[in-house]
């Protein structure tokens, strides 16, 4: 895995991910610029909504065939996420819409980490923390209060059917964070 020390290596910041189709990304777009205009922040660009299911952090540009065989790997179901809330974080300022957990989510998660440390990735993260969540707007002021972004409107959603997920590279720029879909796996009963 690592390159031997004192040689630099061409790396990339890597992630897994599920995208939202076109017609949920517009419908979490009109509520984050909404809500960037009420509170402050500055509003998660559409093409860029996402939800996290393993980050990698930067990885060695060799090392991206082995990621996509662990990507391969996976063998989950399709299933459906209902975005139907809202979150605040304070300790990172941001507002968030995500879904409760369900199990479709779960065994996707699981086997992506069962994959990934078989190829030599092991990740630690601790299902009971993790919060499915797509990024609607970062930096709202400190002064934010929570009940208020809270009850922020969500609107009706459209249902989001997940049939594949993504291995996404990420590079920060000027304008924020660009992601490029490295490959792309289909979820299959």
């Amino acid at each position: 895995m690592p390159e031997a020390a004192g040689r630099a290596a061409a790396t990339q910041r890597l992630f897994f991910a599920l995208w939202p189709d076109i017609e949920l990304a517009a419908g979490l777009d009109a509520v984050a610029t909404a809500a960037a205009r009420r509170f402050g922040g500055r509003p998660t660009r559409r093409e860029t909504l996402h939800l996290t299911l393993a980050f990698l952090g930067d990885i060695a540009i060799s090392e991206v065939p082995a990621l996509i065989d662990a990507g391969r790997h996976v063998v989950a179901s399709p299933f459906e996420l209902n975005i139907d809330r809202l979150g605040f974080w304070r300790h990172n300022r941001l507002l968030w819409a995500g879904c409760a957990p369900i199990a479709g989510l779960d065994r996707l998660i699981a086997q992506l980490q069962a994959a990934l440390a078989a190829a030599g990735y092991p990740l630690a993260i601790r299902q009971h923390s993790f919060t499915p969540h797509l990024t609607l707007v970062r930096k709202l002021p400190a002064s934010t209060p929570p009940g208020e972004v809270g009850g922020f409107p969500l609107g009706q959603l459209a249902a989001w059917p997940c049939s594949h997920f993504r291995l996404v590279e990420s590079r920060l720029t000027a304008s924020g964070s660009e992601y490029t879909p490295i490959a792309e796996f289909p979820l299959a009963a």
